[in-house]
């Protein structure tokens, strides 16, 4: 079964700016480059966000090869760990493009996407358990690790998601995320291409294309929560973005948990409540909320049909749901999960429990309708304070609610008295808070036991690529 749809019709299947892609088009191009590839074997593509690089994918999941989609950002040492642990085939790349030293030993393919209508649609018979993707996290903790990614695994989240979402061949995607991720390039490319319907993908984020896109037609916005916040920014002083957001049907957040002050004000200008979902490089989604549920803004939603979730204590043992204050790690099964690290057994041993669970090293709690609220990773945003557990990111909501602060993060840091105490790391908007200030807040709308001990101002807050803050790079 193939991710996508190759139904050789002339509605639009993939629009970046002035350049377009019809269903026939992309089933051309897409053939006439399998053609070239490697059955069974593993293709490294430069992820640009053009259409050569969908049209690459797309080539390289109908030959029946592994596609490993690169970081063009990253530098040369990453890019030679990727290609050396990979060990690709060959190099799929846009005409003109220069990717780093470390690809140059590479056969390379130019990607070519001009009409081929002599080219018949290419379809090999490929096991469903065949790898489709390798793509790498974002190695914040080690070298990046290599994720293979089934097309069973693609095609359950992408038709789970579908069910849960109604996403039909009638919807117009917009998104401006990167294509080596699996938010922009599996949710954000093979999701429309498996409906059937249109992607309308700018090249880069801006508030104006992403009104231009939307303006058009578009029914579904993907975006992670710096996108976001700069929409939320935005929506008092720009009515035709309020529009536009509004004219949608889906408005979906990822990769990070959404502020509750951009929830509100987004709300509040059309209408519309940002849906958030819950996945992984490993796991592609495990939840989402359900368009139309009355759940606060803040969690992620219920399990998507098929994937088993539960919530563990330290020594693993199951936790019930329906209590606000248990927080435990979050683990899950069901056809969406990875294959196994790549060249990493010790990591896939650690990373799976004995009976086929896997470990997320995110930490949640869970209501008793079973919905899910995160909290933060089990590694970097669970802070063990007077006997308590506590979550860095329901803390990070509250102090964003505060009118003068622009951007803020938590972190523990060792304390003789509580083991490890509150610091709150925090951009301000004009006048610093303090901490008292934030301290008193948090107080009253979480517990005493999570407010803040230490206050730390600072320009900015490292991020990565997704936006997400690179805590580690905090210094203490």
């Amino acid at each position: 079964m193939l991710p996508f749809v190759t139904d050789p019709v002339d509605r639009p299947a993939l629009v970046f700016g002035d350049r377009s892609l019809s269903y026939r088009g992309l089933a051309s191009a897409a053939s006439r480059l399998a053609a070239d590839l490697p059955a069974g074997g593993r293709v490294a593509v430069w992820a640009v966000p053009t259409p050569e690089t969908c049209v690459a994918v797309t080539a390289a999941v109908l030959a029946g090869a592994a596609a490993v989609p690169l970081n063009p950002r990253s530098g040369e040492r990453e890019s030679a760990h990727v290609i050396g642990d990979s060990d690709p085939d060959l190099l799929l790349a846009p005409p003109g493009a220069e990717p780093p030293e470390a690809l140059h030993g590479l056969p390379r393919i130019d990607v070519d996407v001009s009409p081929a209508p002599a080219v018949a649609p290419l379809v090999r018979e490929v096991d469903d358990e065949a790898t489709a993707l390798i793509v790498y996290t974002s190695g914040t903790t080690g070298a990046p690790k290599g994720v293979p990614l089934s097309r069973r695994a693609i095609v359950s989240t992408l038709d789970a998601l579908a069910e849960v979402w109604s996403w039909t061949a009638d919807d117009v995607l917009v998104h401006a995320l990167p294509l080596f991720h699996v938010h922009g390039l599996v949710l954000g490319v093979l999701g429309p291409l498996r409906r059937g319907g249109t992607l309308r993908h700018p090249g880069r984020f801006e508030v104006a294309a992403i009104t231009e896109a939307l303006s058009g037609g578009g029914t579904l916005l993907f975006g992670v929560p710096t996108m976001y916040h700069r929409l939320a920014l935005a929506v008092d002083d720009d009515p035709a973005l309020v529009e536009a957001l509004a004219g949608a049907r889906l408005l979906v957040s990822g990769s990070a948990a959404l502020p509750r002050p951009d929830h509100d004000r987004l709300t509040a200008a059309t209408g519309h409540r940002v849906i958030e979902r819950y996945g992984m490089s490993e796991t592609l989604m495990n939840t989402s909320v359900r368009p139309g549920d009355g759940s606060r803004p803040g969690g992620v939603g219920t399990p998507l049909p098929g994937v088993g979730l539960r919530l563990v204590e330290e020594d693993g043992t199951p936790m019930p749901p329906g209590d606000p204050e248990a927080v435990g790690e979050i683990q899950v099964r069901g056809p969406n999960l990875f294959d196994g690290y790549l060249n990493r057994p010790e990591a896939t041993a650690e990373a799976m429990t004995s009976d086929g669970w896997f470990r997320t090293g995110d930490m949640a709690v869970r209501e008793a309708d079973g919905s899910v609220r995160i909290v933060g990773r089990k590694s970097t945003d669970l802070i063990k304070s007077a006997g308590y557990k506590i979550g860095a990111g329901e803390i990070e909501n509250v102090l964003l609610a505060h009118p003068a602060v622009a951007e803020a993060a938590v972190t523990g840091e060792p304390d003789p008295d509580l083991g490890e105490r509150v610091v709150a790391w925090v951009v301000p908007r004009g006048q610093a808070p303090s901490l008292a200030e934030l301290s008193d807040l948090v107080a009253a709308e979480l517990a005493p036991h999570k407010r803040p001990r230490r206050l730390r101002v600072v320009d900015s807050l490292p991020r990565n690529d997704m936006g997400k803050v690179l805590k580690r790079a905090l210094g203490s």
